[in-house]
């Protein structure tokens, strides 16, 4: 079966200024660094239930998407869109922060559960499928004296928001690949990178 090639890649976080740097926002830092590199410009849609972009990566074109309902309603947004643009969930790359990664990290996946995240939990429930590739950016785990929520929903010291830009960075090199549609040369690409 021939790959199926990314024509929307959806960052994951939470809208308003008093959340843009918490960590719970690494996919809208993904996204935004995409069409910083590619020159494309992020435009109200849906009557403003998400901000997206269009831009063109070897003569292709990509959709990038911010949903602005916050992370627990992302799915609306996301299947309005990419009802309206055609694109189906397998061609839809999903950037969201994950717990079980240190800040740095950064690694692909295909399908699978929500593993606790409500913005992954909203999707799968509202498109009415896990099958879609997801980029993990890893932020680390609350010490346990940390509820989850307030640590995804604080900023991230320093350094470690350095480390998920880095990442970010180190990802957005290798979108070329990524977009292409043949997951496993993705992750060996991916793979291969410093992570951290």
């Amino acid at each position: 079966m021939a790959p199926t090639c990314i024509r929307l890649i959806v960052g994951l976080g939470n809208p308003g200024v008093q959340y843009e740097r918490t960590r719970h926002n690494a996919g809208f830092w993904f996204v935004e660094e995409v069409s910083r590199r590619h020159g494309g410009t992020f435009r109200s849609e849906n009557r403003g239930q998400c901000e997206a972009a269009e831009i063109a990566v070897n003569g292709r074109a990509v959709h990038l998407l911010k949903p602005l309902l916050f992370m627990n309603r992302s799915g609306l947004p996301v299947q309005t869109y990419a009802r309206y643009r055609h694109i189906s969930p397998a061609e839809i790359l999903v950037v969201h922060d994950e717990l079980d990664f240190a800040p740095g990290v950064a690694k692909l996946k295909l399908g699978g559960g929500h593993g606790g995240h409500n913005g992954l939990r909203d999707l799968i429930a509202v498109l009415g499928t896990a099958d879609f590739p997801r980029l993990r950016l890893g932020i680390g785990r609350a010490p346990s004296k940390e509820g989850g929520a307030a640590y995804v929903l604080a900023k991230a010291p320093g350094s470690e928001e350095e480390a998920i830009r880095a990442a970010v960075g180190r990802v957005a090199d290798s979108l070329p690949v990524l977009i292409a549609g043949d997951l496993a040369a993705a992750m060996n690409v991916l793979n291969a990178l410093p992570q951290r």
